[in-house]
């Protein structure tokens, strides 16, 4: 019997990702260089690190229902719900918060159910404990043969996929920094430079364990931490999906400088750290910094006074 195509030959992605120079005074001043590593082009309905994070974990399923994780807007619920429209495959969205179920979708899961999602609401104690092995055990009785994604995408599958994003960099720059939420980007980035890069995380959520997370994921994927990587801690701006006016009126100034629309749950956090820390002098005059873009504004619904 002969293996389907892989998942690259029937999607399309457009890899490598475009990476642009934009030009800055606030990082020229320093004699910093930042680049914008334009992941939010991969494809329309996979786009940035969602693609890169669900391409091996999609392979492995080899066309059984996939079962994963997100709350209401999750940008990786919705290209999980696009990835099995486009390839025919099932799929099931565990959604934190059961009184959802009650409510007309929002636009974020209307789209996952129009591609064909089966949506799943859980009250908020369930969801927090969705890894323990009675809700696996649970969802499993439920839902019968699944093959189980984590939230966000993030396993030693992704971590191992996005090690191409960290290659696609070799060469290019000294610094590749990257909004950091479940870890699993990070963790391949890092794995995938080469030596003399060196991978920065700037968390979007707070609680500190990030850190922990992005060792784990590396042991599992690679057997022990990989790559020279770090944490910015200091920029979440209240926690996941919260913003401040100062936020807000650095990424409108950002999108006004250079044209590029700016996604405001991970990528403006992400931008804002990175010029406060070009300010600072974090960086040595001369440094090349990419900055990951792993999605666009349509990409990421806001969600307001979330719960994680």
């Amino acid at each position: 019997m002969t293996s389907p195509p892989r998942l690259d030959a029937r999607l399309r992605p457009r890899l490598p990702s475009p990476l642009r120079e934009v030009h800055d005074e606030r990082f020229a001043r320093h004699g910093v260089r930042l680049l914008l590593k334009r992941d939010d082009l991969i494809h329309p309905d996979l786009p940035g690190n969602k693609w890169r994070k669900l391409a091996l974990n999609l392979e492995a399923a080899a066309g059984r229902t996939v079962l994963t994780f997100g709350g209401a807007y999750s940008n990786h619920l919705r290209a999980t719900a696009a990835a099995g429209r486009l390839l025919g495959f099932p799929t099931v969205g565990v959604v934190r918060g059961d009184e959802l179920a009650h409510r007309p979708l929002n636009p974020s899961l209307a789209r996952c159910a129009a591609d064909g999602m089966r949506l799943h609401f859980v009250d908020r104690t369930t969801y927090r404990a969705k890894t323990s092995p009675e809700v696996l055990e649970g969802l499993l009785g439920r839902f019968g043969d699944v093959v189980v994604v984590p939230e966000g995408g993030s396993n030693a599958l992704a971590a191992q996929g996005c090690t191409a994003l960290g290659r696609e960099l070799a060469g290019e720059v000294e610094v590749a920094a990257v909004a950091c939420g479940t870890g699993g980007t990070l963790a391949g980035l890092a794995a995938g430079l080469a030596a003399g890069q060196r991978a920065l995380g700037v968390p979007v959520v707070g609680g500190g364990f990030l850190a922990e997370e992005v060792a784990r994921l590396q042991h599992e994927a690679f057997g022990s931490r990989a790559g020279d990587w770090t944490l910015e801690e200091r920029f979440t701006f209240g926690g996941y999906a919260r913003t401040t006016p100062e936020l807000d009126a650095f990424a409108a100034d950002f999108e006004e400088r250079h044209g590029l629309p700016v996604e405001r749950v991970y990528v403006a956090k992400l931008l804002f750290a990175l010029t406060a820390l070009a300010g600072e002098g974090a960086f040595a005059p001369g440094t090349r910094v990419a900055a990951v873009v792993t999605g666009a504004p349509d990409d990421a619904l806001q969600e307001s006074s979330v719960s994680r």
